[in-house]
């Protein structure tokens, strides 16, 4: 089982790259928003749990989405491994997710990183809120301050993967399928 995190600002094409691996490479694409509002929509125990704490605006606490994520990796033990879009955002997610993964004889292959220059971000997140409307990529300003949060709180965690020799920074520039041929060469190394 190969298992790889993806990371990348707003508007650097995680989401969409991470769909197209997860396809080619038979892993599961793993994004923990996604799987919390699963939990809640499916009644599950978890998504009742999580429910009452995301109505306050909280967050879900890091045991919990650990729990949550090793139950996935418990049922989808036929994948030849998973792509985590986005997670984890700290330090303290890393290592409980790599002593989770240890428990399961498998590790983290690499943490693909897109760096993509800060006027492509912009620009695509401008493209993509006249498509969808989102009014978090209308502002430049909002936009330019979620980059640097996400700078802000990814290095830590890049810092822990480059320790560990995980860190491979992909050129996100240029079109989508020159994108994923960057990043399904890295993979194809690890597997």
């Amino acid at each position: 089982m190969v298992n790889f995190l993806i990371f990348g600002p707003p508007g650097s094409g995680k989401g969409t790259q991470s769909v197209k691996l997860a396809e080619k490479f038979n892993l599961a694409h793993l994004s923990t928003g996604d799987m919390l509002r699963e939990e809640i929509s499916g009644k599950t125990e978890l998504g009742k749990r999580v429910s009452s704490i995301m109505e306050k605006g909280e967050l879900v606490p890091d045991k919990i989405v650990i729990e949550m994520i090793a139950s996935r990796i418990d049922k989808d033990i036929k994948s030849a491994g998973f792509i985590f879009d986005g997670f984890p955002r700290t330090v303290d997610q890393a290592l409980a997710l790599d002593s989770m993964l240890h428990k399961r004889s498998t590790m983290i292959c690499k943490m693909l990183i897109l760096e993509v220059s800060r006027e492509e971000l912009v620009s695509r997140l401008l493209d993509r809120a006249a498509i969808s409307g989102r009014a978090d990529d209308q502002d430049v300003n909002i936009i330019e301050n979620r980059i640097a949060v996400y700078r802000e709180k990814t290095e830590p965690v890049a810092h822990h993967y480059r320790e560990k020799g995980k860190y491979q920074q992909i050129d996100g520039m240029g079109d989508i399928a020159d994108i994923f041929k960057r990043l399904s060469s890295v993979i194809e190394e690890c597997i």
